[in-house]
């Protein structure tokens, strides 16, 4: 640990980089002594007004409890130091962590050190993921993705003045800004966006549900090498196709155009009236992509700031998961900006997580 310790100093690490380091070898260890709080202060959801819940956790208070059952947590989660917490009391835990770029031990509404909160926090994202991680990873899971709705996509996205007659979503990819790693720095850089980030290639739907979300690759990775090896068209190929009729997603040209996902024309060569035309239609709908990933970190500023994000103390790519997955949960609920854009109701909460 010492040496870590020290290389984090080297690189102008500060004290929450320092203190990360300490709690992640700390939880390696198999030292229980001093890791559980023995009395914690008992957190009950019930003293909290629905309007408290909703600033705490992104949820009002009925709909933690639904979210909680919906998701399917066990009725404790435990931890392999001894720490045994109700399921929904840890979903609170992610969902306070989430939502304000906090230290763990500011979360004292819980009750518990740091280091609990950690494991706690960590292995209820592991379960989530496991459990529920095919909602973002592979579009065949998804049985509310039908014909019909893809049907409805495309309407609305047809009466919003959109050039393309059976356009069901939009394909872009974001990249996550991350600490500046220890290890492997170039790979991580982003030559173009400058700064060190995790790449992530998503699918949003016009109701505001972000339906694939591939990743994460390293920064300098080209959104087409990321496409190829996302596998994401073999699931178009099963999921987009029907007798007389095809849907097909919209990207810019870094991925290309094949019969299920179209691009822009090209700019740099003299386009006809109708290809302007085609161009202007689509830009504007594609700004709805935007929404869908301002939403992520709207309502999860702790996603969006980079010094939490540290690649060897945290599983940054699982937590960012999650907070995808909880947005659509969300989504699920209260609506988004895309949905009310596009006047699309996403599928209810129980029927977008499934059985």
């Amino acid at each position: 640990m010492e040496q870590d310790l020290e290389d984090i100093i080297i690189a102008g690490g500060n004290d929450e980089d320092i203190e990360a380091a300490i709690l992640f070898h700390l939880n390696l260890l198999g030292d229980q002594e001093g890791n559980i709080n023995n009395d914690p202060q008992e957190f009950n959801l019930d003293d909290l007004t629905a309007a408290e819940s909703k600033f705490l956790f992104r949820f009002e208070k009925d709909d933690v409890y639904r979210l909680s059952q919906a998701l399917r947590l066990p009725d404790f989660i435990r931890t392999y130091k001894g720490n045994k917490v109700s399921g929904l009391t840890s979903l609170c835990m992610i969902l306070r962590r989430l939502a304000y770029p906090n230290r763990l031990r500011d979360l004292k509404i819980f009750g518990y050190s740091p280091q609990s909160l950690s494991l706690v926090i960590n292995r209820t994202i592991d379960i989530i993921n496991h459990n529920h991680g095919h909602l973002l990873s592979d579009l065949r899971q998804l049985p509310w993705l039908n014909r019909h709705r893809m049907e409805i996509y495309a309407q609305a996205i047809r009466d919003k003045g959109g050039a393309l007659p059976n356009c069901w979503g939009f394909i872009d990819g974001t990249a996550r800004a991350i600490c500046k790693p220890t290890n492997d720095q170039e790979n991580y850089y982003s030559g173009h966006k400058r700064f060190h980030c995790i790449k992530y290639q998503s699918v949003l739907c016009p109701d505001g549900i972000i339906a694939s979300l591939k990743g994460g690759w390293p920064g300098r990775r080209h959104d087409a090498a990321i496409f190829t090896q996302s596998n994401l068209y073999a699931e178009l190929q099963q999921v987009a196709v029907f007798p007389n009729n095809n849907y097909v997603l919209y990207g810019d040209q870094a991925y290309g155009v094949r019969e299920l996902l179209l691009a822009p024309y090209r700019t740099h060569i003299n386009l006809e009236d109708y290809q302007r035309q085609f161009n202007a239609s689509m830009k504007l709908l594609r700004v709805a992509v935007e929404w869908g990933f301002q939403k992520v970190i709207s309502e999860f500023a702790f996603l969006d700031y980079k010094k939490n994000q540290k690649l060897l103390l945290q599983d940054v790519e699982s937590m960012y998961k999650v907070g995808v997955l909880l947005t659509n949960c969300h989504t699920t609920l209260y609506s988004s900006q895309t949905a009310q854009y596009f006047y699309v109701n996403p599928p209810g909460l129980e029927e977008y997580i499934g059985e």
